[in-house]
């Protein structure tokens, strides 16, 4: 034993049992990964049946600061993956060419139509900022389409969530009839060659204003939300950036924004600035919770109700029966307006639609066009 520790031998007995029990344990570890591949051959994975979470997140532009959040099940803002309208299936959406000057000095016309003019903006450090100009003329009827002088119930239809996907803009502008009004996110880049297109094609536009939903920030419309817990000063700050993202638009609509909207005291700030400045109002959610048709009656300004959202569930029947209802209240009413999001089967539907409207006797009208005399 002495001598074997001294020459750094080890003792033949000490070793004679180790090449066995390592054989004997690598044999054994083979056995049990056979078995367990086995069972899972046969019975599946127990993971398998776990819940699991998938995201999947799209940067649009540097000013999205962060994801939008779902509601619904629908995501409103485009930060998820959307299908793809038929009619662009493998076409990479072409941006269309920026025609407005980070400083305008003359009217600036996208085709036959206005999308810019000096008189009719605030320049600010922070973006042109829409107002009356001093001859009267207000940004709601500067940048309105000529309504056709047809007697009949008439319909608007609000498209909203445009800007975000090329794709999906791109389909909306080239195949929607030019009467339907055209909402657009203030949050890409290149929203204003958006518009620019969307004005040269005929169409009216607003500008979708972010607002605090009832479940915020589980549905989180995107960066400078109007806050009913917000002061005023704050809520016009957030405002105003929306504001200065792009010109050409008659007026704003809400993104989200119930509990923003069901707040008269939050609420009567931002349509009295809006009003000031000649925008109409377009509510795109449900009159029973909103406070805006007593807020804008209370002080005269311009205001549309949206009485259905058409596509709340995306199937061609489902929209074809909404825009049935729509018509029967326009009938009843003398006038009717209807919301919908740029989805392929929306456009698809719309498109359908509106070429028998006529032969039905309805008239389809920007959203300002039923804004009524007296607010104008």
């Amino acid at each position: 034993m002495a001598a074997a520790e001294l020459t750094g031998e080890q003792d033949p007995s000490q070793t004679r049992g180790f090449p066995r029990a390592l054989m004997f344990a690598w044999l054994m570890l083979g056995v049990l990964l056979l078995g367990a591949a086995g069972w899972t051959a046969l019975f599946g994975n127990p993971a398998d049946s776990e819940p699991a979470i998938a995201f999947d997140i799209q940067f649009p532009g540097k000013a999205l600061a962060k994801a939008p959040r779902k509601t619904n099940g629908i995501n409103r803002i485009g930060a998820g993956a959307q299908p793809t309208a038929p009619m662009m299936q493998g076409q990479k959406a072409e941006v269309p060419p920026s025609i407005v000057p980070a400083n305008i000095a003359k009217p600036i016309y996208a085709g036959a139509n206005l999308v810019a003019d000096p008189d009719l903006i605030e320049q600010t450090p922070v973006g042109p900022l829409p107002r009356i100009a001093d001859d009267g003329r207000s940004p709601m009827n500067a940048y309105a389409p000529p309504v056709p002088n047809t007697q009949g119930p008439r319909i608007a239809i609000v498209m909203t969530g445009l800007g975000v996907s090329a794709k999906a803009t791109q389909a909306a502008i080239a195949n929607l009839p030019p009467a339907i009004t055209l909402a657009f996110l203030p949050y890409a880049d290149d929203v204003q060659r958006w518009v620019g297109e969307a004005r040269k094609r005929g169409h009216e536009v607003l500008l979708e204003v972010p607002m605090e939903p009832y479940d915020f920030p589980d549905s989180d419309p995107g960066p400078h939300t109007l806050r009913a817990g917000s002061g005023e000063d704050s809520n016009i700050d957030r405002l105003t950036w929306s504001l200065t993202r792009f010109t050409g638009y008659a007026g704003i609509t809400n993104l989200l924004g119930a509990r923003f909207m069901a707040d008269p005291s939050a609420l009567e700030p931002v349509m009295t600035f809006l009003a000031r400045r000649g925008l109409v109002f377009f509510d795109a959610g449900p009159v029973s919770r909103s406070s805006a048709p007593d807020v804008a009656k209370r002080i005269g300004a311009p205001y549309v109700q949206s009485a259905s959202n058409i596509d709340a569930i995306q199937t061609g029947m489902e929209i074809d029966q909404r825009l049935s209802e729509l018509e029967a209240r326009a009938r009843l009413n003398g006038s009717a307006a209807g919301t919908a999001f740029v989805y392929p089967v929306t456009i698809e539907r719309l498109t359908s639609w509106a070429q028998g409207l006529s032969g039905r006797g309805f008239v389809l009208v920007p959203a300002s066009a039923i804004v009524p005399a007296s607010s104008k």
